[in-house]
């Protein structure tokens, strides 16, 4: 698919960010990227800074979104937990740039900024809270420090967008399976394969992500 003018500008400085932080990724060095001259570029982007928040917030809203619909309508806490801890691994597996530049960047935010995508990490992590508080709740799970079990969780499955490659020993599927069966065994979660979670989660990262940021 052709990208616009726009698309061009984003996806360049989604890689640039990633590549070399915000601070790092000149005008000059967009520009160059997005095969347009730098007097033009504002015209598609208003500030640098306005641009990496546009990025990061709409980033977390299709995370959000696709959380939403990987655990709509799944009652067992053990299940709705697999089905966010697939989304997270495949969303950052399948779109390292765009989540490197939402967990590492959120520093070069102004507070303003910064407080509007916090507000939208926040909202994410709360999903993740409430499956695991429930499952507490319901002796589905047993978590004498839940708050750092989920933070350790999110951690974990964050750093596949540091390493993860196509070309490794799983394929993503399987990678997927594997982290949410680890994710079962920290919360003392009965095992299971995670089949039908990793599945719902893969058709909900295609559809969230079927453009372009």
């Amino acid at each position: 698919m052709a990208l616009n003018t726009e698309q061009r500008v984003r996806r360049a400085a989604v890689k640039l960010f990633a590549d070399k932080g915000f601070h790092g990724a000149g005008i000059r060095d967009l520009a160059q990227a997005a095969k347009i001259s730098s007097a033009s570029l504002y015209h598609y982007m208003g500030t640098k800074e306005e641009l990496l928040a546009s990025i990061m917030r709409e980033c977390l809203e299709r995370l959000l979104l696709g959380a939403r619909e990987a655990t709509a309508g799944v009652t067992d806490p053990r299940e709705r937990l697999a089905s966010l801890v697939a989304l997270h691994v495949l969303t950052h597996a399948l779109q390292p740039a765009e989540t490197r530049v939402v967990d590492n960047e959120v520093h070069a935010l102004s507070p303003a900024a910064k407080r509007r995508i916090i507000r939208l990490r926040d909202e994410y992590e709360r999903l993740w809270a409430e499956v695991i508080d429930e499952g507490i709740a319901n002796e589905k799970f047993d978590a004498a420090q839940p708050a750092v079990t989920r933070l350790a969780l999110l951690e974990m499955c964050t750093g596949v967008a540091r390493w993860y490659s196509p070309r490794g020993p799983l394929p993503l599927p399987e990678l997927a399976a594997q982290h949410a069966k680890l994710a079962l065994r920290m919360l003392g979660g009965t095992d299971s394969d995670c089949r039908g979670a990793v599945a719902r989660a893969g058709t909900v990262v295609t559809s969230v992500w079927r453009t372009p940021l």
